[in-house]
This record gives C-alpha cells, structure tokens and sequence, in this order.
C-alpha cells in the first residue's frame, strides 16, 4: 500500500531539486493546479504589500492594516499570498435571506477550504512550506458581536492581489462578479511575482447598498477625498445576522444581491437592478423569490 505521508527530510530533499526551476514555471505549475480544481479567480500578494502598501492600489486608507493581522505575523516565513475566489450564483443570492443561499454559502465555504488545502500541501511537495487560512476564522456569531474581527482579512489580501476593490458596503468588488465572490488564502514560502493592480475603483456609488440595508449599517453620505469606503456598523451588521442564523437563513446577502457591478450579471441577464425593488415587470422573478422564502427556514419577516 503506497505511503501517502512524507517526512521533513523527504520534503527538503525533494525540494532541493525543485528549487532549480524558476518561479515563473512554479507559478506556471500552481495556475494550471487552480484550473484543475476549478478555481475562478486566483491572485498573488508578496507579503512586503502589507507593509508598503502599492501607490497603483485604487483605495488608500489612513488607518491601514494593523501588523498583528499581516501574513508574515502570522506565519513568519511567509513570502507570498495567494488568494483564491469562488463565487456565489446570483440567481440565489437574489433569493436571500433564505435557506437556498443559506446552503449555497456554506458549500461555497466548504469548497474554498478544501482547494486552499490541496494548494498548501501542492506547494509544500514542491519544496515551499504553505499553510491555508480558513475562510472565516471564527467560532460563531456571538464571537463577532463581542469582537467583530477575524484573525486575517481575505477581502484586504484580495485586494493587494489585485482582483478588485471595495464598494460602500466594505465588501470587495470584482470585475468578474461585483462582490459575489468567496475568498481565502494561503501562506507559503514562495517567493512569487505580485499579480499586477489595474487601480480601477469598481463602485458606482450608486448607494443601492446603503438604501437597502435592512439595518442601515452602510453609510449613505461620505466626504469626497475621505477614506473610501466609510466603515459600515459591523455591530448592526452582527446583529441581524445573529437573528437571521437562528432562522436558518443566515447570511444576509442583500447588499450583495443589488449591487449593480459585475460581468455575472450580463451572464445570468440580470442587467436591471430596479427588479429587487419594483414588482412590476418582473412579476415572475418575486414570485420565484417568495416561493423559495416560505420554505426551509423560520421566517418571521
């Protein structure tokens, strides 16, 4: 029966061999592992981008990434992050709050710790010690509204990757799909080329967002030449997702849904977003959507 455990002098010893190749043909290797699996979206952040943030980044914050939640302060010897999205079909985010995105959320979730997984052990076969950090990173709702912080920002890594930049609802914005796109990284040794920044600022300011926020935790007036985006109220923001968890449909997905940006919607023909506020005309859409609410979950709003 073949061993599928390796030692670390196994490892080291392949890696002396594999040291040889350049990282280009590496980077080339760990591409073509995230087509296999089927990844939609991949990018790579030399560490040294948390500590001197790109001038070609299209937001610039005054209060950056404090260094606890840096990659290198997590795992030291971390020279590149690579970040991998998935994403959440807007037909069933449209449905949301419901069971229906509910469960999409978590096989998405699921997903994304599996790939980022084979991705570590990949890298770290091929000589470069990597480690994969879960999606989340917390217990359970009830953490975040004594705490409302994870122990490492994907969407911040997302971003110094290049594969988007955010909207008024804090969420990271992508060409491909607006912000409905799951993310999650990994730490690993090797030294990689960061994915170049396009600088484009994807928000519209449209504010669809803000105005259809259940609980009014995005704000809706900003101050040009301020940090963008102005900070939601995560406290309001935990609240309702505590309420809708213990309804069995979790999470609230709604800023997410209206968001006018993305390619996906060209895709799915979801091109006009007066649908979700206006009936008429898409009569066929609510009533799927209402159809998909009254099942599933304990709905009492």
């Amino acid at each position: 029966m073949q061993n599928f455990y390796f030692t670390r002098t196994n490892i080291l010893n392949k890696g002396v061999k594999m040291k040889s190749k350049t990282s280009t043909v590496l980077k080339k290797e760990l591409l073509d592992k995230c087509k296999d699996l089927g990844i939609s979206m991949v990018g790579f952040a030399p560490v040294k981008r948390w500590e001197n943030p790109p001038e070609e980044l299209p937001q610039h914050f005054s209060n950056w990434i404090p260094r606890e939640f840096w990659p290198q302060s997590i795992y030291p010897e971390a020279r590149t992050v690579v970040v991998i999205g998935l994403p959440v079909q807007l037909p069933i985010v449209e449905t949301a709050p419901s069971i229906y995105y509910h469960e999409l959320y978590e096989t998405v979730n699921i997903l994304l710790d599996e790939k980022a997984y084979e991705i570590s052990n990949f890298l770290t076969l091929k000589g470069y010690p990597s480690i994969f950090i879960p999606r989340d990173g917390y217990g359970d709702i009830e953490v975040l509204l004594e705490k409302p912080l994870a122990f490492f920002s994907h969407k911040h890594a997302a971003f110094l990757a290049g594969l988007g930049s955010f909207g008024l609802n804090n969420v990271l914005l992508t060409p491909e799909f607006g912000p409905r796109v799951r993310f999650t990284s990994i730490l690993t040794t090797l030294k990689l080329e960061g994915s170049k920044i396009s600088g484009d600022d994807l928000c519209t300011r449209c504010l669809s967002c803000a105005q259809n926020c259940p609980v009014n935790a995005i704000k809706s007036e900003y101050e040009t030449g301020n940090d963008f985006p102005p900070l939601i109220n995560k406290m309001r923001c935990a609240t309702r997702s505590r309420k809708l968890r213990k309804e069995y449909r979790s999470p609230c997905g709604i800023c997410i849904k209206v968001c006018p940006v993305g390619e996906d919607r060209k895709v799915f023909n979801r091109n006009e977003t007066s649908m979700y506020n206006h009936k008429e005309g898409f009569e066929e859409y609510h009533q799927a959507w209402e159809h998909v609410r009254r099942y599933g979950s304990k709905k009492t709003s």
